[in-house]
């Protein structure tokens, strides 16, 4: 059973200045809730429920939104307002929560590095809250749990994109195994679409195992001077132990603008149906 899910969140969020001047990326809201929210709802509905975030500078917003706010929490008691906390309360009762600081941005392979201290020597998942995903029937980590328990290996989920935006993701080839799934033969980080070996992309979601913290530590700095998780991920598949699967749902890219807005849009339908 895997129980820990790490959670990179130290980056900066460039790409939506100025808002992300004095905030964290990830608590931009998506309707109601923020972005790192839909991520630990979705770890903790596939049992993973000690959620481990590596963090930097200015995020002190998520470990204030993980908590109990006293004053708020009292001022709304009684009121129509209060049950609009339910959901973030029964996650903080539902869950733990742990914290590490990545003082250099690195990479995210250096990120996961940094997270062993709370990980320790067991695999656990590895979400990215930028890609904000909705599993069919299951959630995407869930699917990639049952993965993980038949065939007891590293497993990464991946989508099919357009061949032009190859030089966008970790990029894989290989074997394919079962309906969905491949034995992951190479992986390449941000190829050109001339140089990539297919177009199944690498996304946010990740089922490791420990192993991985030696090989991270044993890797030299790669494409942009960082620690590239892929190409740890490529040293597990040159031995067969890294399966892609092919999630089925959608994937939004929140870490861009047009990707942001179209899971705004989709949850706000979803919201208005539900109401």
């Amino acid at each position: 059973m895997i129980t820990k899910c790490l959670f990179p969140v130290a980056g900066y969020g460039t790409r939506f200045l100025p808002a992300t001047k004095a905030q964290p990326k990830e608590m931009l809201p998506i309707v109601t809730k923020p972005l790192i929210q839909y991520g630990v709802e979705e770890a903790s509905d596939a049992g993973m429920r000690n959620i481990a975030f590596v963090t930097g500078r200015g995020k002190r917003a998520i470990e204030d939104h993980f908590d109990v706010t006293y004053e708020l929490e009292d001022q709304i008691s009684g009121t129509s307002k209060e049950s609009q906390l339910d959901c973030i309360r029964e996650l903080i009762d539902r869950c733990t929560f742990s914290y590490t600081r990545q003082t250099h941005m690195r990479g995210l392979g250096d990120a996961i590095l940094t997270g062993e201290t709370l990980i320790g020597n067991q695999p656990f998942g590895v979400i990215l809250a930028d890609d904000l995903c909705v599993g069919e029937p299951d959630s995407v980590m869930a699917q990639l749990l049952r993965v993980h328990e038949k065939y007891g290996c590293s497993v990464i989920a991946v989508e099919e994109v357009d061949p032009g935006d190859t030089d966008k993701y970790g990029i894989v080839s290989g074997q394919p195994l079962e309906d969905g799934l491949m034995r992951v033969e190479h992986m390449v980080e941000k190829p050109s679409p001339q140089e990539a070996p297919s177009n199944l992309a690498v996304i946010g979601r990740y089922i490791l195992t420990p192993d991985i913290f030696d090989i991270l530590r044993n890797t030299p700095a790669g494409k942009n001077g960082e620690v590239q998780l892929t190409d740890a991920l490529h040293t597990q598949a040159k031995n067969g132990k890294v399966i892609a699967c092919r999630f089925r749902g959608r994937r939004f890219d929140c870490g861009s603008v047009e990707g942001f807005v179209q899971a705004t849009n989709f949850f706000f339908q979803r919201h208005q149906t539900a109401a």
